[in-house]
């Protein structure tokens, strides 16, 4: 009888490798980023359970249900190419920002 070797890692996967002060690695489509907290404000009061929470679709786009964050991989790989910034708020916590990402306070263009 022939046995199958096991399988590599699968690279349409999305995983969580660690959580910093500084902000979050992730390992998404065979490759690994580093999402600073400047950038993704969203993770900053995020419990460790809500961004170890991601969902990986159509190998394409991540998704943080607990924090109602979507994010293409292509943002990541190629983010000048996504001039929307965060310009934040002092009176705006991370839940707040969150809901209001279609309004003028998510982000401005540079």
């Amino acid at each position: 009888m022939m046995k199958l070797l096991p399988r590599g890692r699968n690279i349409l996967e999305a995983e969580i490798q660690g959580v910093s002060n500084h902000g979050v690695w992730l390992y998404a489509g065979g490759e690994e980023y580093f999402l600073p907290y400047k950038a993704y404000p969203w993770f900053l009061k995020a419990t460790v359970r809500q961004i170890y929470n991601v969902e990986f679709l159509f190998g394409r786009h991540l998704r943080w249900p607990d924090l109602d964050v979507d994010l293409e991989l292509d943002a990541l790989k190629h983010p000048e190419n996504y001039p929307l910034i965060y310009s934040g708020s002092s009176r705006c916590d991370v839940g707040a920002c969150v809901r209001e990402k279609n309004t003028k306070k998510y982000g401005k263009k540079k």
